[in-house]
């Protein structure tokens, strides 16, 4: 039986042919880019410092994996904000990452509501923006009822698992935190009342006291996040910090190796 770190794993691999799913017009992007994220330029498109992966139809809306990618020479990233057009939050998150992860091989995966472009919004140390993205089909990712009943819900949530391992000369950490991640658009399959909205707001991720990344996030992180990301290890345990939006604080430091 594989282990649900295995299993989550080959959920987030995306295949080739998502990368045929480009960004479309969208006059909601248009809107957003100001209003919302705050630029006053659109940022360029350049798949030599940044790409994103997506499947071009979501098997799962409230699980859409999204791959982050840069080739090998890429100027470095220190943030990046991920936007999903047409959710109801459409940030989704907003990252910072330390040198470790350089060049950037991250995963995480979103809620997608309706057919939507989502796009990747990176700062390079410079200050220059680069900007990459995929238009997902999917739907009622936001909505989609709780994988767990409620009891399951309160019995696991700020469980971690760790898990790295090499490969292609790297370590690739996979860091799975159980949480429910409600969005404030479920419902309740017993009670039929709307859940409310309750969700990771902060996450830490570090080696002993370099960082390797943060996330600052909204509703549309899936349920029970799971971060893929290659890094440069440094021999010191992985530290992880959690936050919700209830006030719940959990702290798990793991060996490198090790869950």
């Amino acid at each position: 039986m594989r282990t649900w770190l295995t299993a989550v794993a080959l959920v987030l691999a995306v295949p080739a042919w998502a990368q045929d799913n480009p960004l479309q017009p969208s006059p909601t992007w248009d809107d957003l880019r100001v209003s919302v994220v705050g630029l006053e330029q659109e940022p360029p498109i350049d798949p030599g410092v940044l790409d994103l992966s997506a499947p071009a139809r979501a098997h799962e809306a409230a699980i859409v994996p999204i791959h982050l990618t840069q080739p090998a020479d890429a100027p470095a990233v220190q943030a990046l904000t991920l936007v999903v057009d047409e959710n109801p939050a459409p940030v989704a998150a907003e990252y910072t990452f330390g040198p470790a992860l350089m060049p950037l091989d991250f995963e995480v995966r979103l809620r997608v509501d309706s057919y939507s472009d989502v796009r990747a919004i990176a700062t390079q140390q410079d200050g220059a923006q680069v900007m990459a993205g995929r238009f997902v089909k999917a739907a009622g990712g936001c909505s989609a009822p709780a994988g767990k009943d409620m009891a399951a819900i309160r019995d696991t949530m700020g469980e971690m698992r760790w898990r790295s391992a090499e490969a292609d000369g790297r370590h690739v950490g996979t860091l799975m935190i159980r949480h429910p991640n409600f969005s404030g658009l479920q419902r309740d399959q017993v009670t039929l009342l709307t859940i409310p909205a309750h969700f990771i707001d902060i996450l830490e991720v570090r080696q002993g006291e370099e960082l390797l990344f943060t996330m600052a996030a909204g509703i549309s992180v899936s349920e029970d996040p799971v971060f893929r990301f290659a890094y440069e290890p440094n021999g010191q345990p992985i530290h992880v910090h959690v936050e919700d939006t209830d006030g719940n604080v959990w702290d798990r430091s793991f060996d490198q190796a090790s869950g």
